[in-house]
């Protein structure tokens, strides 16, 4: 068990590397301050190092809105950020005080999307949890089609892949116009619900002939669990505290 000034003094730090690739990507980012505190401990309970991109997200910033807010890549976020998105601590359930038993399960979840759907890191086992990938990739539940799907990527390829433009071909079938306005609008607490919902017949015919309103991220990722449980009675496993 390392204790966390092993995981933060490190050689070659992510972060820096991490900062470049923002500034040089065309797509929009914001970057919110990180509280130091949170970001230790998230650290010291995950076990990894500041040499990662993953490690080097949660010590030093609070999260990545990316695309005005459509994905939020969880941090360590403080203050007046820290009511409006959820922490990787908060998000994932961490304990409170460092506990060397706790693991995060199937797998972390590393982001969530304005529609509901869910990015995890998988863990040792995803296959017992009915989880598809390899251990450390990352895992897509959509909430249009109500299950996951491997990304085939591990963490550090798949925020690469998000800072290349892949968002927009991953959702574009997802978007219409004026999607920006309505998602800047939007706090990291919440998300939109369509009705009918995204995997319906109806809003994969015609996307636009659905109507949306702004929810609790809470509320909207109760739908699909609900809706999954209705649907095949299958429960798709955690899917992040909101």
């Amino acid at each position: 068990m390392r204790e966390v000034n092993e995981l933060i003094y490190v050689d070659d730090p992510a972060w820096p590397a991490l900062l470049e690739v923002l500034a040089g990507t065309g797509v929009p980012v914001e970057v919110l301050p990180a509280d130091a505190g949170v970001g230790r401990a998230g650290l010291r309970q995950l076990q990894v190092s500041a040499r990662s991109n993953l490690g080097g997200i949660v010590l030093n910033c609070g999260g990545l809105l990316v695309d005005g807010g459509w994905l939020r890549i969880f941090g360590s976020p403080r203050g007046a950020d820290a009511e409006a998105l959820l922490s990787l601590a908060e998000v994932n359930a961490m304990p409170s005080t460092f506990d060397p038993a706790w693991r995060p399960g199937a797998g972390l979840v590393v982001a969530h999307d304005v529609l509901g759907g869910v990015f995890v890191l998988n863990g040792a086992d995803p296959g017992s949890a009915g989880r598809p990938g390899e251990p450390g990739e990352v895992a897509y539940f959509a909430p249009d089609a109500l299950g996951w799907t491997s990304l085939g990527a591990g963490h550090s390829a798949w925020l690469s892949w998000i800072f290349a433009g892949g968002l927009d071909e991953f959702y574009a079938d997802l978007r219409w116009d004026g999607w920006r306005s309505e998602v800047s609008a939007l706090t990291g607490r919440q998300g939109l619900s369509f009705f009918p919902p995204l995997w319906s017949a109806e809003a994969r015919q015609d996307l636009l002939a659905t109507s949306r309103r702004a929810v609790p991220m809470a509320e909207l990722l109760g739908l699909s669990h609900d809706s999954c449980l209705q649907f095949d009675g299958a429960d798709r496993g955690f899917l992040g505290v909101a």
